[in-house]
Order: C-alpha cells, then sequence, then structure tokens
C-alpha cells in the first residue's frame, strides 16, 4: 500500500520527487517543461522541499528557474522563513537576492497599470481608525489605535500615522508618513517621513550588497514572523448617530466633503512567529544591528525643517 501511494505522489509532484532523493541532473531537466511554482499537498513548492532538506544545489537551480521566494505554504511560511530557521547563510543571502529581484521585477510589471488607475482615480481624502483588540479580558483596553490619513492627489498617495511599530504587546508612537510619487523614477517615488525628527528617508529601488548582509545577519538574529489576514468574516455597516432616533452619520471633511461613515468588522490579522534559530548572542546582536540602522543614513528636509507635503 505505502509503495503504491508513493508511486501516486511521484507521478503528480515530480520535482519533489527529485528533490526529495537529491536527483539534481533529472531535477534540471524536468524544469524544462514543469511548473516550478507548483505547490504539494502541504502547500510546500519544490524551492520549500529544497531548502528544508538542505538540498543546496536544487535551491541554486530552482532560483535560476525563477522559483518564487515570496510564497507561503500551508502553514503560512516562506522558503524564506524556513532558510532561517535552518540557519545556512548562503541559502539565506541567495533566497533573499532573489526576493527583491522579483519584487522590482514584479513592480515594473504593474507599476503602469497603477499609475494609470491612480490618475483616473478622482481625488480625496479619507481616513481610518483602527481598533485593536484581543480576546484576554481586559487586554483590549491597554492595547493601541490609530487613526490613518491617506491622501490622493493624481498619481500620488500620503498616507500618515502615529502607530510606527506594535510587536509583541509593545508598540511606539510617532508621526510618520509614507509618500509615493508616480511621476518620478521608481528610485525616487517612495519617501518616508518623521515629522517629529524632521528627517526623510527615500526607499532606494535596489540595495548594495553590504545592505543586503546586514539584512542577513537581521534576519538570523531575530524572530520569523508570519501574518495572515481573513477577511471571511469582514463586514461593513453604516455608522449610526442619535440616542433615540437613530441615522445614518455623516461628517464633514476639511470644511468642504460631506462624508458617509462607515464601520468595518470581523477582519483578523492572525501572527506567528518561531525562534528556535535564536541564541541570546543573536537577540543581542540584532540589537546592536537595529540600533545602528535606524541612527545613521538621515538627511535633513528642506531649510525651513517643514516635511514635504503632496497637495491636492
Amino acid at each position: 500500500m505505502s509503495i503504491s501511494t508513493c508511486s501516486e505522489e511521484e507521478d503528480v509532484y515530480p520535482l519533489h520527487e527529485c528533490i526529495f532523493i537529491g536527483d539534481v541532473r533529472k531535477l534540471s531537466s524536468l524544469l524544462r517543461n514543469h511548473d516550478v511554482a507548483r505547490k504539494d499537498k502541504h502547500g510546500n513548492t519544490a524551492l520549500h522541499l529544497a531548502v528544508m532538506l538542505g538540498r543546496k544545489e536544487c535551491v541554486q537551480l530552482l532560483l535560476a528557474h525563477g522559483a518564487p521566494v515570496k510564497v507561503k505554504n500551508l502553514a503560512g511560511w516562506s522558503p524564506l522563513a524556513e532558510a532561517i530557521s535552518y540557519g545556512d547563510r548562503q541559502t539565506i543571502s541567495s533566497l533573499v537576492r532573489k526576493l527583491k529581484q522579483q519584487a522590482r521585477e514584479q513592480m515594473e510589471r504593474r507599476r503602469p497599470d497603477l499609475i494609470r488607475a491612480l490618475a483616473q482615480i478622482q481625488d480625496f481624502y479619507m481616513e481610518l481608525k483602527w481598533d485593536f483588540h484581543s480576546w484576554v479580558p481586559l487586554v483590549s483596553r491597554i492595547l493601541p489605535s490609530d487613526v490613518c490619513k491617506i491622501y490622493k492627489a493624481g498619481s500620488g498617495i500620503r498616507l500618515d500615522t502615529t502607530l510606527v511599530d506594535f510587536t509583541d504587546m509593545k508598540w511606539e508612537r510617532g508621526d510618520i508618513s509614507f509618500i509615493f510619487q508616480g511621476e518620478k523614477p521608481p528610485s525616487e517615488s517612495l519617501t518616508v517621513l518623521d515629522n517629529k525628527a524632521k528627517v526623510y528617508q527615500r526607499v532606494r529601488y535596489e540595495e548594495t550588497e553590504n545592505e543586503i548582509e546586514d539584512e542577513v545577519d537581521i534576519l538570523m538574529s531575530s524572530d520569523i514572523l508570519a501574518a495572515q489576514m481573513s477577511t471571511k468574516g469582514i463586514a461593513f455597516t453604516r455608522a449610526q448617530s442619535g440616542w433615540i432616533f437613530r441615522e445614518d452619520r455623516k461628517e464633514t471633511v476639511a470644511g468642504l466633503y460631506r462624508s458617509d461613515i462607515y464601520t468595518i468588522t470581523g477582519l483578523v490579522l492572525e501572527s506567528r512567529k518561531r525562534r528556535e534559530h535564536l541564541s541570546t548572542d543573536d537577540l543581542q546582536k540584532n540589537k546592536a544591528i537595529i540600533e545602528s540602522l535606524t541612527k545613521g543614513n538621515t538627511q535633513n528636509l528642506d531649510t525651513n525643517g517643514e516635511p514635504t507635503r503632496v497637495h491636492h
């Protein structure tokens, strides 16, 4: 019975079989006419399996044939997450480089359609209020909330937020703006402003080798995080006002626009982490690297000290 089952699996997932037995030559041949992104019944791609089994040559071969790095299995883990768990630096570096390359290529393909769509949409201003809740009694009272302000003008978008980070029941407040300017070249289109410190940083399109290696250092000494958002139970309802005679709530935005108010409920964000690869020294090293990166590479704003604004 077990032999028959194995045979059926081999016929369905030939790439996975080659990796399992370590047949690099056959894998190279099959990659010419097989889907490198195909998943098995556990949601693992061939790259997942190669990483988990430590088949380094297979990993490099799959990456050369465009195996997706960002894809997740049914447990919510990507090949990069599995590589970090096993702790092989060479494999992690290769996956990080390929992930960034695939992200750039995907953005280049989508960018014209995105800019065209933004230009066609009417300019708007929108506020999104986030409230975090927990099933643990009384915890919801201490969890943070935030109002994200979104401005859209032409092919540009600005998002303002005061919730900078929220991890492990700890959060950091600030005054951060993300600005996307579609009319600018890719390397200059995304800017992050710290309105309190009055500094800005452009998100570079490509990283240097040193920056990639620094990122690998951080990944190898940080928790492996997986976040999944479920919209199955999501519901949109008109917000109500009034105590006795209830009516749909409306507000005037910026003194000009009469707006309808909606409440969105049922959106679930599940976050999980793994840290079997970490030691005490890893955690200390990671803290030092993070502090080094956050204190450097900042530039002053314009001469009057004000952050750049997106007007509409």
